[in-house]
């Protein structure tokens, strides 16, 4: 069996953390999720390896991804979030977590921010600056062209920091559009050698998110194997979000048919483990 590891895992607790995003939420989401809820599954699909993602824009979040990455043998690192608006709070909370090993990486929730330039204010660069001097990646939240295109503005400042587009920026599958101005600015993203790709959350991005299958997603992995190679790209279940779009045993079938279908063996297991190792630096 192919060993994965999955980065892009999230756990929410009511009780630890305020995640606003949720609040009125009338789907299957708003309730706490808690990592031991997959067990079986990611053992029967081979995820042997898994990262915790940001899930809410405060640092009570980030501490309790901690604490279950702590407490579960198979969690090997977290994308945390920090007050990026604020360069001194973000200096000062990196050090606080510099002796942690799961801290790999930071996202912010950018999509729910009304500006899609929200990373370009010089405070958010400054604190962006510090994550590239200590190694710390950063993991790009995008649903607009304007996200690309706001963090090709982000690489020409900081080229030394390491980005990747989860869910690979929302492909433009619901319109069956191939590939636009969302292939145009992906194109121009994989140029830079610091930006990779996420094959994450691709279930919940399709047209028909009940039925969706490999023919639906081929397409736009295809597109940015192609273009990122196949030792950017990486892959993420996204659970419990992919809840939304089917089991965690779909979501990750689905993918490992897409990718064996079109890689051979060795960039196949690249692009489930070794990549992902890589970057993440796990």
């Amino acid at each position: 069996m192919q060993k994965i590891i999955d980065t892009h895992i999230h756990v929410w607790n009511f009780e630890k953390a305020a995640y606003p995003w949720l609040d009125g939420n009338t789907s299957i989401l708003n309730r706490t999720y808690n990592i031991e809820e997959i067990e079986t599954e990611r053992n029967a699909v081979g995820v042997t390896g898994g990262v915790l993602v940001q899930a809410s824009n405060n640092l009570e979040d980030t501490d309790w991804m901690l604490e279950v990455a702590a407490n579960t043998s198979w969690i090997k690192g977290v994308v945390g979030w920090l007050p990026l608006i604020d360069t001194a709070a973000t200096e000062k909370a990196l050090n606080e977590y510099s002796n942690d090993n799961y801290f790999k990486g930071v996202r912010h929730l950018i999509h729910d921010e009304a500006d899609p330039k929200w990373l370009l204010q010089a405070v958010v660069i400054d604190s962006l600056r510090i994550l590239a001097e200590k190694n710390i990646t950063y993991d790009v939240v995008g649903v607009l062209p304007q996200h690309i295109e706001t963090v090709l503005k982000v690489a020409e400042k900081i080229p030394e920091l390491k980005m990747v587009f989860d869910h690979l920026n929302q492909p433009p599958m619901k319109s069956n559009e191939r590939f636009g101005a969302w292939g145009d600015l992906m194109k121009t993203a994989s140029q830079h050698k610091n930006f990779h790709a996420k094959i994450s959350g691709l279930g919940t991005a399709t047209a028909n998110p009940e039925q969706w299958g490999v023919e639906d997603i081929k397409p736009y992995v295809s597109f940015v194997l192609e273009q990122f190679g196949t030792h950017r790209c990486f892959c993420g279940g996204d659970w419990p979000v992919s809840l939304l779009a089917g089991s965690y045993t779909k979501t990750w079938t689905t993918y490992q048919s897409v990718i064996n279908e079109l890689l051979n063996e060795t960039d196949s297991e690249n692009m489930f483990y070794n990549n992902a190792q890589q970057f993440y630096n796990l």
